[in-house]
């Protein structure tokens, strides 16, 4: 059920209109006037406001006008007099719902309209999750017996809100596990919203979660909900959990422990119903010892942990992944149906593959480019611009490797030396962590 506000100068009505859509199960608060439903607006979050047009100290309009600057989202219907149509009609223009005339007939007229506004706010969020759909998932394992026991625990776990914790390497589908789980949950309908936190400036991370207010920080021209927010009735996956400032981590705390925030800059208290999902590519235990990831968010997140097996250890996968990656980057290329020749998938099969899915997928993106028929050979394997499968070093076709193929190579081994950890394998090469970014858009290897 929703919480609404009703601001009524005339507590007979306020009562009245209170009274009536708590009978329908909405958990409803009370305000006098203006100045007091303002006052509640700035620290609660409500997802109707019921106001009268004419009140002391701030009317209907002046009201409306601060609820869209501080909850855009929410739904206002304005009551008025016989007589008040054309200021009615006003704050239409204004933003909100409907209006209803005094005196109200009955409370069944009262509720209608009601579920109608809650039902609007309700349609929008839908629209607003359609567009952040992500495609059809991709299976979880192809057979391999290694996943087995990672589809069972997924299983078991996904009707519960448990958090989980997924632990592996880069590339060994965390984000494809999370996305299984959100739909295999009672959650499914609602929104699935991701956060990288080492693909955000540290600047930029607090407020992609929480979201701020008007005037938070210079560029702050509006309020905007955080990813957070937008995730309420769904699944929350936050991926290298490592990566994030100890103060934002002591803020995620609060909202794991009593499911309520602030936004950066703000004071209303929002209430979040999500169910989270949590993923590392390094080791938690040193993450701990390192000081890198609180203890009591660890233990908050880590209710359920799900180790996940890099590609190596699932050579079953391999050939059946393959052929899927194939024959989706052939119809990104616009090339006709492709396979791999005998030789090639010995040197699949063959390949350590640290970057483990997304290597194998950029590897046979740029076969794809290279192959002059419809069947790759191990010698497009070994590309270009980086390293052959077998771990052959990366060549021009003299055979001496350029300047970018090492440079792209010495990342690729960063980051393998790393567990995929960004800022600890821009330590390693020597760079700023904003030109590692840089140079992974450039070798596109931002999944990695």
């Amino acid at each position: 059920m929703a919480r609404i506000l009703v601001a009524d100068d005339e507590p007979g009505l306020r009562e009245f209109v209170a009274e009536a859509l708590q009978d329908d199960g909405h958990t409803v608060a009370a305000a006098a006037d203006g100045e007091e439903a303002a006052r509640r607006l700035a620290r609660e979050g409500f997802d109707l406001l019921i106001t009268d047009l004419r009140m002391p100290r701030m009317d209907g309009l002046a009201l409306l006008r601060y609820a869209r600057s501080e909850q855009p989202d929410m739904e206002v219907i304005l009551l008025t007099a016989h007589g008040s149509v054309e200021s009615a009609v006003e704050a239409m223009k204004l933003g909100a719902f409907d209006y209803l005339e005094k005196p109200i007939s009955s409370p069944r007229e009262l509720r209608l309209l009601a579920a109608r506004a809650l039902e609007r706010r309700t349609l929008l969020a839908a629209r607003d999750r359609a567009a952040r759909e992500a495609p059809p998932l991709p299976p979880l394992s192809y057979g391999d017996p290694a996943m087995a026991p990672v589809v069972e625990a997924l299983r078991k776990v996904a009707p519960t809100n448990a958090s989980v914790l997924l632990v592996g390497e880069s590339g060994t589908g965390k984000e494809v596990a999370a996305r299984t789980l959100h739909a295999w949950s009672a959650r499914a309908s609602g929104p699935f919203v991701a956060v990288n936190c080492a693909a955000l400036p540290e600047t930029l991370l607090e407020s992609e979660l929480f979201g701020h207010e008007k005037g938070a920080f210079t560029g702050a021209i509006a309020a905007r909900r955080g990813r957070i927010e937008l995730a309420d009735g769904g699944t929350f996956f936050l991926d290298e959990i490592g990566e994030m400032r100890p103060e934002v981590q002591a803020k995620l705390l609060r909202v794991l422990q009593d499911r309520r925030f602030e936004r950066v800059g703000g004071s209303r208290t929002i209430e979040a119903d999500v169910r989270w999902v949590a993923a590392t590519n390094r080791d938690p235990a040193e993450l701990r010892a390192a000081g890198a990831l609180r203890d009591d968010l660890y233990h908050r997140l880590a209710v359920f942990p799900i180790r996940l097996p890099p590609l190596r250890e699932r050579p079953g996968d391999i050939l059946p992944l393959a052929a899927a990656l194939l024959r989706r980057i052939g119809a990104e290329i616009g090339r006709p149906p492709l396979d791999l020749g005998d030789d090639a998938q010995r040197a699949l099969l063959e390949a350590r593959w640290p970057g483990n899915v997304r290597e194998l997928a950029n590897v046979l993106e740029r076969a794809a480019i290279l192959a002059n028929g419809p069947r790759i050979r191990a010698a497009d394997l070994r590309s270009l611009n980086g390293a052959a499968p077998a771990g052959h070093a990366p060549a021009t076709p003299d055979g001496a490797p350029t300047l970018a193929d090492l440079e792209r190579a010495a990342i690729e081994r960063a980051l393998a030396a790393t567990g995929g950890n960004r800022r600890a394998a821009a330590e390693r090469l020597g760079i700023g962590l904003r030109t590692l970014y840089d140079k992974l858009k450039r070798y596109r290897l931002e999944e990695h």
